[in-house]
Order: structure tokens, then sequence, then C-alpha cells
């Protein structure tokens, strides 16, 4: 099943044309197709005029095993597309589509986006995904805004490739360092799903994390990313007697291993990776998720007026609370609008070009600037889950 959402502020007739005619006509690669300038504009910055509106792709799982995840990131993207096209100068068409949480749908989508005149793709949802569906946009000369993708690698597919995510290479060191202190670790066992790239990856900065931190690891036990029952590897772990469990795992699995370890009387400590950052961790863990630590690269507390701004409208739209999924997409948009507004073109070499080019620009996750390795760098954040809700590790 694929699930398209054509935003209806931005979406007028005469936009729906040109996108039409820019599929039509294909182009070459790194262009966007159609009549040459007609996402192009005059001035620069905040005095940028594009007549046309760009044409803007998603592709995020709203089914499958992420779609948690993708309907927070759909939120964050209809709500920044809400604000960006009330402002002067320029304006968004934005087309979300579902992955489905399936690598074959998800190319699917990234070649259909390809071939339309898009003129940058964000998404999808899960780095195993984003691996097989990015080469397509790459060869097309498409850019490609990953927001929550964190696994290494992903950048490195090729120079259309950009993120806004940090990398678990970029939050796991500190949020290790951080419990170690806080903890004493000496001793710990590592648990993760060996059949998925983003735990894979995450495991990988977690073991050297640890070592890096003197931490023994006792033991290091594997699930799939599919699993739900994990009572006979936390019973191995309790009887090793770690000082806390260390996991790599998607939401979907780190509900139910948190709230069996629990069960089991195991009453240490477990720090999780990104896939623990979802409100979900709570709403269904309950009692069992206090005390848990993720890094993360947003919290709720951070005082910038950008993320006040964020969450005060956030939640006067949705009527609930953004996660951070919901804040690193609304921020992909917001930095897609400063990169076309460097060169007022929507033209897909102009935004690639302009993307370079992004520096301390201030967003919900903090300063923003990307490097030279198309990755995002901002600060970065270690939670605690008390009283039901993420806090800041003090």
């Amino acid at each position: 099943m694929r699930y398209l959402l054509r935003t209806a502020v931005v979406l007028s007739a005469s936009a729906l044309v040109l996108a039409g005619c820019a599929a039509s006509d294909g182009g070459e690669a790194g262009e966007s197709g159609g009549d040459a300038g007609t996402l192009t504009g005059s001035g620069s910055g905040d005095s940028c005029v594009i007549d046309t509106a760009i044409p803007v792709g998603a592709a995020l799982s709203l089914t499958g095993g992420a779609a948690s995840y993708g309907e927070s990131q759909q939120k964050g993207l209809e709500l920044a597309v809400e604000e960006l096209n009330a402002e002067e100068g320029v304006s968004y068409a934005l087309t979300i589509e579902d992955d489905g949480t399936d690598p074959r749908q998800a190319i699917s989508v990234f070649e259909g986006f390809a071939g339309n005149g898009t003129s940058i793709v964000i998404g999808p949802t899960l780095s195993n995904t984003a691996f097989q569906a990015q080469p397509v946009a790459q060869e097309a000369g498409l850019p490609v805004l990953a927001i929550s993708n964190t696994a290494a690698g992903i950048t490195a597919q090729g120079d259309f490739v950009f993120r806004d995510s940090l990398t678990e290479g970029q939050v796991i060191p500190q949020t290790i360092e951080a419990a170690t202190e806080k903890l004493g670790l000496e001793k710990v066992v590592v648990m993760y799903s060996n059949d998925d790239a983003f735990t894979e990856s995450g495991y990988d900065v977690m073991v050297s994390s640890l070592e890096d931190q003197g931490v023994e690891i006792l033991d290091t036990l594997t699930f799939s990313v599919s699993d739900t029952d994990f009572r006979s590897l936390l019973t191995a772990a309790k009887e090793l007697k770690p000082d806390a469990i260390v996991v790599s795992a998607l939401i979907e699995a780190a509900i139910p291993l948190v709230t069996q370890a629990r069960e089991l009387g195991i009453d240490q400590p477990i720090i999780g990776g990104n896939g623990f950052n979802n409100p979900q961790l709570m709403a269904d863990g309950g009692d069992a998720a206090e005390g848990v630590i993720v890094g993360a690269a947003w919290n709720s507390a951070s005082d910038s007026p950008e993320n006040t701004d964020f969450m005060a409208a956030f939640e006067e739209k949705y009527g609930s609370a953004p996660d951070q999924f919901a804040a690193q997409a609304y921020t992909g948009l917001k930095v897609i609008d400063h990169a076309v507004r460097i060169n007022c073109s929507g033209e897909r070499t102009d935004v690639q070009d302009g993307l370079t080019q992004v520096k301390d620009l201030a967003t919900p996750l903090g300063s923003l600037t990307i490097n030279a390795d198309r990755d995002a760098e901002h600060p970065a954040v270690v939670q605690i889950v008390k009283d039901g809700a993420f806090a800041v590790m003090n």
C-alpha cells in the first residue's frame, strides 16, 4: 500500500502542471527537469523570491515496523511546510509517500521522485531502507536529506546525500561516557538486533565506546529485529550480574525488552541507543521505563527560541508534545529552505550546493552545521527517563 499526502495549502494547479512537465521532460542528472529556470528566482536569503512552489518529496514509514517514527516525522514536516508557506518569497509543494518500512517500496518511491521533477527527497525513515533507496537518488542527481538515519555510511553513498540527524557515532560515545561516570560502570552485557543496519551500527559504536571507557563486556546477546520475547536472553544476562545492560534496538523491541527485564527482577540500569527515543517507551513501558538512559539529538527541555516556538506550535496544532523524530523532520524542511534561499533556486544542483553551505543555522536541534562529509553537527544530549518523561541526565 502506498500513502500519498499532498499538502493542500501548497499545491496550486500551476504547481501541479509545472511538476508534471518536469517529470515528462526528463532532464540531465543533477537537474530538476522541465523548462530551464522555472525553479530559479531572484535575490537571496530573506529577499529570495521564486514564483514556482519548490517540489519536495518525503519517503516515510507510515506503515510497517517503523510507523511510530514515520507518523511523528509526518507531523513535523506538515507543521514546517505550513509555517514556511506563510512566509514571503518561497513556497513548497510537499508530497509524502509511505516507504512501508520496506526497502523495495522505498526504492519505488525514490524512483518516482527521481523522475517527476522533485527538487529534493527527505527520508526514508530507517537506515536499513536508506541504504537501498539512496543510490537511486544519487544516480539521478537528486539531493537527499536524511532526517533519522544514524547508521555509519549513510552520506558516504554519494555527494547528493546529506543528513540533519546525528550519527550513532556522535551520540553514543557521549551517552556511554556520561553513564559510566554517573553509574560507575565496570562490566556490562550488550544486546542488539543483528539483522538491521541501524541497530548493528549502534552496536559497533557501543562496543568501541565501552572499550574507550575501560568497561568490560561480559557477553554479547543477539536477537532479530522482529523478536518480542527476550526472557531467555535477559535471564542469561541477569546471571552474569552486570552493572548495566546496553541495548541497540528499535522501539518495537525496546518496549518488551525493558518490560520483561523488570518482570524478571533485573533492576540494573538499561542504556539504549537512538531507537529508544520515542514517547512510546514510557507510554507502553510504564514504570519499567523509569531510569532508562538514552542519548539523543534533541530534548524538549531546550529553552532556545527556536525550540520553544516549535514546541508551542506543535502542541497547538496536534494537541500533544513532539518527539525527537518530529523535531528532526521539522528542522529538515527548515534546513532545506535555508539551502534553497542561498542560491534562490530549487534546481537540484543548486539545492545540493546550498546544503553544503549550511553553517551555524539556529534550529530546534541547536546550532546546526553541515560538515564536509555532509553530516550534521549540533549538540547532543544524554537523557534519563524520570517520572514518565525524558529528562536531561545531570
